[in-house]
């Protein structure tokens, strides 16, 4: 019993760590770069306009969508460590 519980707490704490870990990819390229960074990286263009524009226009949202899928890879791969794989 107490194993199951040492188990679920070391799953939970996998959990957490990665999902803070995307929270702050995330913040960081959708905050970071297309707000505070922004006159930093508008001397870099990118598709015909500067960076820190296409940051807050695209790159957080194509960020999100590889955070999501990167999210999803981990969690297979955390199941299956602890043993809770399909």
């Amino acid at each position: 019993m107490a194993d199951d519980k040492t188990n679920a707490a070391e799953y939970w704490k996998a959990n957490v760590r990665l999902i803070f870990g995307c929270l702050a990819v995330w913040a960081f390229v959708s905050y970071g770069c297309a707000i505070l960074f922004r006159p930093l990286l508008a001397g870099i263009p990118v598709g015909g306009t500067d960076l820190g524009f296409w940051f807050a226009q695209q790159g957080s949202i194509l960020t999100f969508i590889a955070l999501i899928f990167f999210y999803a890879w981990k969690m297979n791969k955390l199941d299956q460590k602890f043993g809770l794989g399909e």
